[in-house]
């Protein structure tokens, strides 16, 4: 897709969950899934949506899917994305670098850690 960027999804944005739409509305097309490397950690915000984050040590691989964005759709995206999370750089197991969507770390004060599930949509089918 011409004029788009990668863009790595952990949550609610992932096909079939809640989200979704707002990808589909801005002609985004799903490329795979993916993984991260292995040094991030991921919440349950309310079990409403995850919050993943970058750590320096204790961080495992987080399953991701990887969506190309039309460049000009981003900031449409990131706007009807819940409160606390950004776009920032995602490292994937391979050591490509791509924009992901991440929780700032005050956002997972006081919620449930979910890194022992590997990612949301393992978290959300064990409940």
């Amino acid at each position: 897709m011409e004029g788009a960027v990668q863009l790595a999804v952990n949550g609610t944005l992932m096909r079939g969950l809640e989200l979704n739409q707002n990808l589909l509305a801005l002609n985004a097309q799903f490329l795979r899934e993916d993984q991260t490397e292995p040094s991030y950690r991921i919440w349950s915000i309310h079990d409403r949506h995850p919050a993943m984050l970058k750590v320096k040590e204790g961080g495992v691989a987080i399953a991701v899917e990887v969506w190309a964005v039309p460049a000009s759709g981003l900031a449409t995206l990131l706007v009807q994305e819940p409160p606390g999370l950004c776009i920032g750089k995602v490292q994937l197991a391979d050591g490509t670098e791509v924009l992901g969507v991440l929780g700032e770390p005050f956002l997972c004060e006081g919620q449930v850690e979910i890194t022992q599930y590997g990612g949301w949509r393992a978290y959300i089918e064990s409940q």
